[in-house]
């Protein structure tokens, strides 16, 4: 009887769902951690076969032809010369610079700091006559400037998400894109994308009777 009754208060004094007194804690176990099956094959492997052929793509090349970026950054280089030393947007280069929608040509460059250095990047985006656009980013290596995003789309528009890119679109196919662009180190890769198809209730073909009416006609008769 008083060994029952010692471990009913021993019981009594503990907390509800905690360590009663005295009560040695559980150490806690350490969180794994990834191990590559195939250690040869892994991202992080410096002799890893399909490191030059698979998902990975080496660095972007800087651009030639084009002044190098001094103590103003890109916002001192002239866009129109960074757009014609850029074999993808030189076609653009001479169309001149547009302010308003409607028109083909090199919207205003814009500058956002998309990298988290501090410094600012140069956005440059070209409409065409056929409603499409051309978007292009560049950064800053050293003093050589290189792109690091290129992307085409009809209707676009183009948004600044914290340190991240959102580029909208209307595909030809009636739906509606939202691709969000993030730093990787190297360059803007995609991070999210999202499409939107409108559903438009079908118009009722000439001639077809409103729904209910034939059964009205009935009712009357």
């Amino acid at each position: 009887m008083l060994l029952g009754a010692a471990a009913l208060a021993l019981a009594a004094c503990a907390a509800p769902g905690g360590l009663a007194a005295g009560e040695p804690v559980t150490p806690a176990s350490p969180q794994p951690r990834p191990q590559a099956l195939w250690p040869a094959w892994a991202d992080d492997s410096p002799k890893a076969p399909g490191a030059a052929t698979g998902t990975r793509q080496p660095p972007p090349a800087a651009l030639a032809d084009v002044p190098e970026v001094g103590p103003g950054g890109l916002a001192a280089v002239k866009a129109a010369d960074v757009v014609r030393a850029d074999p993808r947007m030189r076609l653009f280069a001479d169309k001149g610079t547009i302010n308003a929608p409607g028109r083909s040509g090199l919207r205003p460059p814009a500058y956002l700091d998309l990298t988290g250095d501090g410094r600012d990047e140069l956005v440059v985006a070209a409409d065409t006559e056929t409603g499409r656009t051309a978007l292009s980013v560049y950064t800053t290596r050293g003093k050589r400037i290189v792109p690091v995003l290129f992307t085409v789309g009809r209707r676009m528009a183009v948004e600044s998400l914290g340190r991240d890119l959102l580029v909208r679109t209307a595909p030809d196919d009636g739906s509606e894109q939202a691709v969000r662009y993030h730093w990787d180190g190297e360059r803007m890769t995609v991070v999210n994308e999202e499409r939107r198809y409108n559903k438009a209730l079908p118009s009722p073909s000439p001639g077809a009777s409103a729904p209910g009416a034939d059964g009205g006609a009935g009712a009357s008769r």
